[in-house]
């Protein structure tokens, strides 16, 4: 293709139309430099022939030019410019529509109306589809009404349910008809943008308090940006059940689109967005100064210094600056307390860091992997504040009562999905096991339509094969591959009896991509030589991959999942996308490949049967030395068996001493449903040689952590033995306050009571928390009971969304005897002088021997079953 430059091309349109979408100058000139850059950085492919279609307008020009320049690899590459115009055009024509369009400042409009990439989800016309639904919807409100209006829209289509780490396209999410709140927020955001409001995800990548995260909306709102739960309609704006969370965040940031020169606190800026800290907005913050010294004391420029909350059992990276001339980097965030990992060179040293305190903090790097014992820290994260807006009792009660209408919208949908009966049904036509097919279908959710296509056009002697295929895939892929792409991978399939077959070859998930009819594609570009070849010495692929695909991860900086026919054109990748393409380049050609699940390390199988190591940065194959670690562990009644992500996590360090948490974990929804001591370490594990080191944390119930990291080497052919240790807290069990409940009524000792807050997320978690420990609250006997603010949600429960709950389980309305509301939850609130007691859930351990409360969790805790059942062991 020929070099198009950007502002070069508008000569051929001046006189068609004179205005411009970037007035700006000199942001235009920008803009031009960095697609030209985008152009020459990528030239292979015909990607960007959109700019040569002569019927483009200025303006059209201009936006496609912006989008270009800043999008990530993989949009550039899998979707076409056919595509992004017909954004731009609805994005465009929606700002003449709006009675809001024409108020809304061009720097606002471009960077948070214009995008059509949220965060890392997939592609797809969302705009286009949603306007249609949403424009009429919203005809003769106000832009703060529109907005509430849209989230209300949201509610309708989608609730909140946990899921993987893959995040959904809009359409595939309403589809589904749930997501968590990663996806929520993108669809909410997709929503809002569709009607020409500015809106923008909202993340903290780690809660400080407890476990796991979070991500919401802001949307603008005449000149100022206003936050709302995606999904999760309250009566006003700047009012949800996370607002008591917010204040008690480390970090929260947003990402815009492109090169972005707003107001806000930059934290730093790649090639494809600008990344923007909003903390203050929600919480007290402070600055950390942060100067990095050698063994001498003399500053070490250059260095990387990694801010990291702790967060799953592991300090998790929210923020990673290079050190300056003078040694220094600085950071703001919320009151709390982070870890400060410095590293270059081979050498590394941390330290705690709190928020908020004066003064330099120095980082001796002067610590050399495999001559470092223990280290003991304590974490203290920030206080809760106050925050959110108010609204009045009959806002609140015209809310709930839509609400209730929105869940039987969706609920009436929802019903049309695959069940137990109807999977029988079509069990029976194809002949196979109804209890296998039912798995498959009901997980499918509002994809079943496709699921069904594909299974219908296999014939029955291939029947066990493909429901073997749809087996192997996550249940996110069966709610939105299309029959298509099924198809593909199992048509085009190269079969063998080898024990590899299904997991490593006729399996079309490699990570976590998108999937994508790659079989064919492969089948059309490769050589029968080369096939040939490569099966005998799948070296051969590796050398080919090696010399034709270009590391290209300044061009990726979030790492979105490039197709692996988009690294085959543009014969770039960043590294996460090089590794799914060379995966699924072996697998084409029937030769076993994966990315190894604990360590990342990506393999495929040799002739001979053994997994071998990938390295495209060395020149030859070598098999990785191995040695192993075990962990003696005295058997803590308050942690009988330590599990991974909650209590400890192994890491590896690299040679530039960066951290690589090891990944032992299981099912379906991500990070959280993992291993345990006695299943990793109690036995030995057998792991690369190497430095690693085992943290441990012993999280409280006001949220600090005590944590203790083991650093250990592994040598080749021999076992290490380290310990084991949990540390505990030297502080009793004090009573809250006093509290007696009717509740308690024919109970001994302690119960647990809760306040439930049904359909909100904190509860969700709460309760799914709740039934991970369900054997062992039964084994304790005692009462546990769940009140219901209103007849409705407590109606409408279903315990077995949540896993099933405990059989000492009791369910109840939160009414005194004479029939008054909240009761209980008001009695609370008196006795701990609750601010905010519509922050749900709130549940409590009570010993009804001596009246006398425990212990109180509060809105949104992960973990709390697991709390729970500790403090009832120890008492």
């Amino acid at each position: 293709m020929r070099t198009i430059h950007f502002l070069s091309a508008l000569v051929f349109v001046l006189a068609s139309c004179n205005s411009h979408f970037i007035s700006d100058p000199s942001y235009r000139r920008q803009v031009e430099q960095d697609l030209d850059a985008k152009m020459s950085e990528m030239p292979e492919g015909e990607l960007f022939g959109i700019f040569e279609n002569d019927e483009l307008s200025r303006p059209e020009i201009e936006a496609l030019g912006f989008l270009y320049a800043y999008m990530p690899l993989g949009d550039v590459t899998d979707y076409s410019g056919e595509f992004f115009l017909e954004n731009v055009r609805s994005a465009f024509s929606t700002r003449e529509e709006m009675p809001w369009g024409r108020d809304i400042p061009e720097e606002i409009f471009r960077h948070f109306v214009l995008p059509v990439r949220v965060n890392n989800e997939n592609l797809d016309r969302s705009r286009m589809v949603f306007h249609d639904e949403l424009a009429a919807r919203v005809k003769g409100l106000s832009l703060e009404e529109a907005v509430l209006e849209v989230n209300h829209w949201c509610h309708e289509k989608v609730m909140y349910t946990p899921s993987d780490a893959r995040t959904s396209a809009p359409l595939a999410t309403v589809r589904t008809a749930y997501g968590r709140c990663g996806e929520e927020s993108t669809f909410t955001v997709a929503a809002l943008r569709s009607v020409g409001i500015p809106a923008r995800q909202v993340y903290t990548p780690r809660w400080a308090h407890t476990d796991d995260n979070h991500a919401w909306v802001e949307a603008w709102v005449d000149g100022e940006w206003h936050y709302l739960g995606a999904c999760e309609p309250e009566p006003v704006l700047d009012k949800a059940w996370f607002d008591i969370p917010a204040t008690r965040s480390l970090l929260m940031h947003t990402k815009a689109f492109g090169r972005y020169e707003g107001p806000e606190e930059m934290m730093s800026a790649t090639a494809c967005y600008t990344e923007i800290n909003v903390t203050a907005n929600y919480a007290p913050v402070g600055t950390v100064v942060v100067k990095v010294v050698d063994e001498k004391g003399q500053a070490v420029e250059g260095a990387h210094v990694e801010f990291g909350i702790y967060n799953y059992a592991e300090f998790f990276t929210v923020a990673d600056k290079l050190s300056g001339k003078d040694g220094t980097v600085s950071l703001t965030a919320g009151k709390g307390d982070m870890l400060a990992w410095a590293h270059k060179d081979g050498k590394f040293g941390f330290s705690r860091v709190r928020f908020g305190e004066k003064g330099t903090i120095a980082i001796k790097m002067d610590k050399i992997p495999g001559e470092y014992g223990t280290a003991e820290i304590d974490i203290v994260p920030p206080t809760a504040g106050n925050a959110g807006a108010k609204a009045n009792p009959e806002q609140i009660a015209e809310n709930q009562r839509r609400l209730e209408e929105e869940d039987a919208i969706r609920n009436t949908y929802v019903a049309t999905f695959y069940d137990e009966e109807k999977s029988r049904k079509f069990a029976a036509n194809l002949g196979v096991d109804p209890s296998r097919l039912s798995r498959i279908m009901t997980a499918a959710r509002g994809n079943y339509a496709e699921i069904e296509s594909f299974l219908r056009s296999v014939s029955k002697q291939e029947i066990g094969l493909a429901l073997e295929l749809l087996e192997t895939i996550s249940a996110k892929d069966l709610r939105d591959v299309p029959a298509s792409v099924l198809a593909d991978h199992f048509n085009g399939c190269v079969h063998s009896d080898s024990e590899y077959f299904v997991n490593y070859v006729l399996n079309p998930r490699v990570a976590n991509e998108l999937l994508t009819p790659w079989r064919s594609f492969f089948a059309e570009e490769l050589s029968p030589e080369f096939v040939e070849s490569a099966i005998a010495d799948p070296q051969l692929a590796v050398e080919w991959t090696r010399e034709n695909i270009q590391h290209a991860d300044a061009l990726n900086p979030q790492g979105i999942p490039v197709s692996p026919e988009g690294v085959w054109k543009s014969r770039r990748a960043d590294r996460g996308s090089r590794d799914v393409f060379f995966v699924a380049l072996c697998r084409s050609m029937g030769v076993p490949a994966r990315i190894e699940s604990v360590t990342g390390k990506l393999q495929y199988v040799a002739s001979a049967g053994a997994w071998v190591d990938v390295d495209f940065e060395a020149s030859e194959t070598l098999q990785s030395r191995k040695g192993n670690v075990v962990a003696e562990y005295l058997p803590d009644p308050n942690f009988p068996d330590p599990k991974y992500y909650t209590h400890f996590t192994l890491a590896k360090l690299d040679d530039d001493c960066c951290r690589q948490t090891l990944n032992f974990e299981s099912g379906d929804l991500g990070v959280g449903t993992a291993d345990s001591w006695s299943s990793i370490l109690r036995s030995p594990l057998s792991l690369d040689e190497g430095i690693y080191i085992l943290l441990t944390g012993n999280r409280q119930n006001d949220g600090s952590v005590l944590v203790k990291m083991t650093f250990f080497r592994i040598e080749a052919g021999e076992t290490t033995k380290i310990k084991f240790e949990m540390r505990e807290s030297d502080s009793p069990v004090k009573p809250l306050a006093k509290f007696t409940s009717e509740w308690a009524e024919g109970v001994s000792g302690c119960y647990v009571l809760a306040i439930l807050g049904p359909g909100q997320e904190p509860t969700t978690h709460a309760l799914r928390d709740i039934a991970a420990v369900k054997e062992e609250f039964e084994a304790w006997g005692g009462r546990l009971v769940l009140l219901f603010p209103d007849k409705s949600g407590l109606d409408s429960f279903d315990a077995s969304e949540y896993g099933g709950l405990p059989a000492n389980t009791v369910l109840a309305l939160d009414l005194s005897s004479e029939g008054k509301a909240d009761a209980t939850r008001d009695v609370l609130a008196s006795a701990l002088g609750l601010d905010k007691p519509e922050n749900l859930p709130i549940f409590i351990v009570a010993n009804h021997a001596t009246d006398e409360m425990l212990f109180c969790s509060q809105g949104y805790t992960i973990g709390l079953g697991e709390s729970i059942m500790r403090l009832l062991r120890a008492i």
